[in-house]
């Protein structure tokens, strides 16, 4: 996918689907989440090692376009990366793009999260850490 060097792949659970077999508009910002985490796990203990040393990520807003319908058993990819990584502070975006891999394959949805780093016990904003922000700056060259 261009653009993109992080990915994730799940399938379609049944429990995601409606009546009709087609996955659940919802499922969708927990796929990202699934994403996220995975991309943050390459870092320095992950999310949960964020967490101890005392900093998380809050999600601020999301957005999903959806271009065709999933159904259970189909084979995604979640295509993950930060947006503008050279302007890291304290907010900051994923960007999605959802890939079944099975046939019929391509593009079935896009979206967006943005977050703000905090202290994970006030909540307070803080910018995100030095060595956090040069690692991901470093995987989005």
């Amino acid at each position: 996918m261009d653009g993109f060097a992080f990915s994730a792949d799940i399938r379609v659970r049944f429990s995601e689907t409606d009546a009709q077999g087609i996955a659940n508009n919802a499922v969708y910002l927990n796929w990202f989440e699934v994403a996220r985490v995975a991309y943050l796990a390459r870092f320095r203990g992950g999310y949960r090692g964020m967490i101890e040393e005392g900093f998380e990520a809050v999600t601020l807003e999301t957005h999903v376009r959806y271009r065709q319908p999933t159904r259970f058993d189909d084979e995604l990819r979640i295509w993950t990366r930060i947006a503008e990584p050279e302007r890291l502070r304290a907010r900051f975006r994923f960007e999605y793009a959802l890939e079944r891999v099975s046939e019929p394959a391509g593009v079935v949805a896009d979206g967006w999260t943005s977050h703000a780093t905090v202290d994970a016990t006030t909540l307070s904003p803080v910018r995100m850490p030095d060595w956090l922000r040069e690692a991901i700056r470093d995987v989005e060259r």
